[in-house]
Order: structure tokens, then C-alpha cells, then sequence
């Protein structure tokens, strides 16, 4: 594992090297999920779905958060059989708290408190300031309004629209009583169809007349942080938020559609925090970000799904970390780009 600083070396050569190197770097070559390999092992399996969700994990504090907006913070669904501005600004008001309390925590706690300084941080380099890159020329600032303006909005429609479609009896509507295994089923379910699905929208986002058009934006970020995971053009947002459409057809409760939402928004956050997670007395307590999507914002043309299903194996763009990997990644990209220089 290699945990080391990268040294400043003012040569050319030493500036690319630079460039090539991580300050973090996890132990390589990644793997796909235990479900994926061959021979399959049992054992490894059920460690890697425990570990996955137990005992803190992102899922399980997103699962918490569902509730808690379910419970507490969301209009009566009866409420929901009309668009009226009270319930749907009720909505969209709890959506930007939770948004700003995870990419915004997270934020404060890595970069602005830096309570962890750079251990587990995989790209040392600040984020950008006063850069043409961004709209706004700042990463952060630029990040928090996309994500805020467009990502939150978006967000906040499509949970409006399958409220009110469960509010009407236009969708099947799931009740604990009727099927209990497959109301807790569901929960596990939403992580391995959010990874089936984001694979192949990021694909497509990546076809060149829309990668041109709204995915550049998200690219934008060559490193980054928290702000940076729902920092998407609105046609990306819909796109990739349009995954709750799903319910239309598979049955859900509320419960279950506000998390299948907050699964894909503030996942986003946590899988952007440019750190592999909180560590707390030399222990990794949290898992978060992750150094395969990490690598997928510096080289581009690797890594568009998860590790949880093995599409970017079965199409020749896995990146597991190696040098051989990086050299397979770097001619396909010359390749697809045309360009002299990953």
C-alpha cells in the first residue's frame, strides 16, 4: 500500500510523474464483488455483503435518514394527490437540508477543518480556485450551485411526481403486511440496481454529442470532493435520477421511494469525498469514497459503473489500479480520443 506524499520534482519529466501518482492508494489490483468471481466463494461473499451494510455503513445511514424524512419531515401522502406549492416546497426544503448536511459536512470535516489532513485522501491537490475551468471560476462554489440549483431541484421532482402518482393509485403501492420479506428485500435491492443503471446512463452520458453537451460539466472535476458527486447539467440529473422510475412498475412503499432517491443523491456526495474514509484511531470507520471512480474523473474512459456488478470488466475499461492497467486504459483512450496524450 502506498501512502506517501508526493515529492515535488521541478523537472518535466517529475511534473507528469507527479501527475501519475496518488498520494493515497489502496491496495491493487481492485476487485470486482466475490458475487462476480470464479470460483465463487461463500465465505468471502457473505463477508463482502456484510461489510457492504453492517455495522455502519453509508447505506444503513441512508436507510436511518429515509425514515426519518418518512416519519417526520415529509407531507401526509393524502397531501400529495394535488401539486400545491406548501407540500412540494416541504419537500424540497428537506431535500437541500440533507443535501448541505452530507456534501456540506463532509466538506467541512475533510477540507475546510481538515480533521484527517491527507491521510486517505487519494489526490493531494487542492481544490481549484480562481479557474476558467468552472462557471463560477471556483470549484467548491461552482459544485454547491449545480448541485443545490439543479441537483436538489430535480431531485425534489421526481420524488413529487411518485408521490403524487402513489397519492392517485397510479402506481402499485407496497404495504409491510401484505409482503414483509420483500419490503426489507427492497432496501438491498436499490444498491445493485442503482449500480446496473448507472453504468449504462454513464455510458451513454459519455457518447460525444451529450458528453459535450452536459456530462463535460460533471467532468469538470478532475479531483474532487463532496460537492463535486451531484455537481451534473440538468439533462444529466434527469437522466441519471430518472432511476426511481423504476417504481412505476416494480411496488413500493414511500418509504422505500425516498430512499431509493437519497441512495442515488447523497451517495453522490459520499462516493466524491475523495477519501477512502473516516479514519478514527489508525481505522477505517466509514467507508466512503472509493479510488476506483476516483480514477474514472483523472483518465475518463475507465471505470463508468461500480464494483458491486463487473460491466466495466466484461467491456475492456477496468481499471484496477495497476501499471498494466494504466497502460491498457491510456491506449484506449488514444484510441477513442485521437489524442496523443492521456
Amino acid at each position: 500500500m502506498n501512502n506517501k506524499p508526493i515529492v515535488a520534482d521541478k523537472s518535466a519529466a517529475g511534473a507528469r510523474k507527479q501527475r501519475q501518482e496518488w498520494n493515497y492508494r489502496p491496495d491493487v489490483p481492485l476487485q470486482v464483488s466475490p458475487l462476480f468471481l470464479w470460483p465463487l466463494d461463500p465465505v468471502k461473499m457473505f463477508k463482502w455483503v456484510w461489510t457492504s451494510w453492517f455495522l455502519i455503513s453509508e447505506r444503513l445511514i441512508i436507510v436511518g435518514l429515509a425514515a426519518v424524512s418518512w416519519f417526520y419531515l415529509h407531507p401526509a401522502l393524502e397531501r400529495c394527490a394535488a401539486f400545491e406549492i406548501g407540500w412540494i416546497a416541504q419537500i424540497w426544503a428537506r431535500n437541500l437540508g440533507l443535501m448541505v448536511l452530507v456534501a456540506g459536512g463532509l466538506h467541512l470535516y475533510f477540507y475546510t477543518l481538515r480533521r484527517q489532513k491527507d491521510e486517505r485522501r487519494f489526490d493531494a491537490r487542492a481544490l481549484k480556485t480562481n479557474s476558467r475551468s468552472f462557471t463560477l471560476k471556483n470549484q467548491v462554489l461552482d459544485n454547491m450551485v449545480w448541485t443545490c440549483a439543479s441537483g436538489v431541484t430535480v431531485w425534489s421532482a421526481y420524488e413529487v411526481l411518485m408521490m403524487w402518482g402513489l397519492a392517485n393509485g397510479y402506481m402499485p403501492y407496497l404495504v409491510w403486511s401484505d409482503s414483509p420479506v420483500w419490503f426489507v428485500l427492497l432496501f438491498f435491492l436499490v444498491p445493485i440496481w442503482e449500480s446496473f443503471y448507472f453504468y449504462w446512463i454513464h455510458r451513454l452520458l459519455h457518447w460525444p454529442p451529450l458528453y459535450r453537451v452536459a456530462h463535460a460539466l460533471h467532468h469538470r472535476n478532475t479531483n474532487i470532493g463532496p460537492w463535486s458527486g451531484l455537481s451534473m447539467h440538468p439533462i444529466e440529473h434527469v437522466m441519471f435520477l430518472g432511476s426511481v422510475l423504476v417504481h412505476w412498475i416494480v411496488p413500493a412503499h414511500p418509504l422505500h421511494i425516498i430512499y431509493h432517491l437519497q441512495y442515488f443523491t447523497l451517495t453522490a456526495a459520499t462516493t466524491h469525498a475523495g477519501f477512502e474514509g473516516v479514519v478514527v484511531k489508525d481505522k477505517n470507520r466509514l467507508a466512503l469514497g472509493t479510488f476506483h471512480h476516483q480514477m474514472h474523473h483523472r483518465y475518463f474512459e475507465c471505470n463508468y459503473g461500480g464494483l458491486e456488478l463487473p460491466w466495466d470488466k466484461l467491456f475492456g475499461s477496468f481499471h484496477d489500479g495497476t501499471k498494466e492497467a494504466h497502460e491498457h486504459i491510456r491506449e484506449r483512450r488514444l484510441r477513442m480520443m485521437g489524442s496523443a496524450d492521456s
